[in-house]
């Protein structure tokens, strides 16, 4: 008989403290429902001290404390997450927060201060100081890709202050630009203007000084026939024409055109209205002495631009 008081045997569901006391326990006031729950040092990952207990109703995933019992929350018979929840002292504070017990890093995880500021922004501007390309990349017709051609390198572009066709107005002829670093690789002129009515003749000129490294001439009524010379002059020389053209002649009396004039390593390539019209070997081979063009006669201008291909 006194062995039977002083260990229940496991079916009993007496009210002892003993940590052998199986999971019915239904009205024992000393430990708050810890079914097979030891104390004991030897199981630190199942505290059933009652001390640590009470940030449990906070949490959203424990059931609802049984209104018996208002100063013992009784948690589920399995707690695998909850020696976490005693060491976050912040949780407790937020009880509208729906956080889960296992995350307790996911308050912190909306706010990320890299993700509004790209930082690789201005890093994208390729262009040299002071240059502003047109609001659209240049696109030279029927080559869009450009793969064909040596690059320009890093320093190629001229160092002054382009401005895009758009916020130009009329273009006063004669027109006269300058290139202080000369022409390079991959500049592409790109000239918008209106042939005139009554027009006879207008001229594109790239400069050397006195010498002309590409003279282009559109000729209305040349014996009656419409023709685009080219030609280059050294001095008082001038060398050989060219007249052939890859379509037809592009310009109309007092119709607007538009004419891209690519320099490459070895050549000048000529685009009107999208069509390409010519090509030019260099007669002058240093290309980056050819330091300013002019446009003359009969034309009215609306824009010239200067763009570097990538």
């Amino acid at each position: 008989l006194l062995e039977a008081m002083s260990c229940p045997s496991s079916g009993q569901q007496g009210n002892s403290i003993w940590p052998c006391q199986g999971t019915q326990q239904t009205g024992g006031p000393a430990w708050p429902g810890q079914s097979c729950q030891s104390y004991w040092p030897c199981q630190p990952n199942q505290p059933s001290w009652p001390g640590m207990q009470p940030n449990v109703p906070n949490w959203p995933q424990n059931p609802p404390v049984p209104p018996s019992q208002p100063g013992w929350p009784t948690p589920p018979a399995t707690q695998p997450s909850q020696p976490s929840q005693p060491t976050q002292p912040t949780q407790p504070i937020q009880p509208g927060q729906p956080f889960q017990p296992g995350q307790p890093i996911q308050p912190g995880q909306p706010i990320q201060p890299s993700q509004p500021i790209p930082p690789s922004w201005p890093a994208q501007l390729p262009t040299p100081t002071g240059y502003l390309p047109s609001p659209t990349p240049p696109v030279w017709p029927g080559h869009p890709g450009q793969s064909g051609w040596p690059g320009q390198g890093p320093t190629g572009g001229p160092v002054e202050v382009w401005p895009p066709a758009p916020s130009m107005g009329p273009v006063s002829v004669p027109f006269n630009m300058n290139f202080p670093r000369g022409i390079y690789d991959k500049l592409m002129l790109t000239i918008r203007g209106q042939v005139k009515p009554d027009a006879k003749m207008f001229t594109v000129n790239f400069l050397r000084g006195n010498d002309i490294a590409l003279h282009i001439n559109p000729r209305f009524n040349e014996r009656g026939k419409m023709v685009v010379v080219r030609n280059h002059k050294l001095g008082e020389q001038w060398g050989v024409e060219e007249r052939n053209l890859l379509g037809a002649f592009p310009f109309v009396p007092g119709h607007h055109f538009e004419m891209k004039i690519l320099c490459t390593v070895s050549e000048f390539k000529v685009v009107v209205n999208n069509t390409p019209m010519f090509e030019f070997k260099h007669r002058i081979k240093e290309v980056n002495q050819i330091d300013r063009i002019n446009i003359l006669h009969d034309v009215s201008l609306t824009s010239v631009n200067v763009d570097t291909l990538p």
